[in-house]
């Protein structure tokens, strides 16, 4: 078994904590279902909030929605970058898997335009 990281990254709509439930449960759940993330193996996830999302931590969203009580979970500020998404809440997910295992990231909303080349 080897480590290997997951990202992904969605645009909330609104500063609220409401707002930042939805967009948190709509990313994990994309990211569990399309790389099959099985929570015993999660080593540890990172969660970063650009500076215009200060409501509510969204680990605390994987925690109680997830049941990720046993999972290592850390949530920071994104580095604050002139011409930066707005409003943008980013996941990594650490997790032990197979050698051959593929990550398959996840990018919704207006982080799409994180991936254009």
């Amino acid at each position: 078994m080897i480590t290997k990281g997951i990202r992904g990254a969605i645009t909330v709509e609104e500063n609220s904590v409401d707002a930042i439930r939805t967009a948190t449960l709509e990313l994990l759940s994309e990211l569990v279902k399309q790389n099959r993330i099985n929570k015993e193996n999660i080593s540890h996830a990172i969660f970063t909030v650009t500076k215009d999302l200060d409501k509510v931590f969204p680990a605390r969203f994987a925690r109680l929605d997830f049941d990720w009580d046993n999972v290592a979970m850390m949530c920071f500020n994104e580095a604050d970058i002139d011409g930066a998404i707005e409003k943008c809440l980013r996941i990594l997910i650490v997790i032990n898997c197979e050698k051959n295992f593929v990550p398959k990231f996840v990018y919704l909303k207006g982080a799409k335009n994180l991936r254009v080349k």
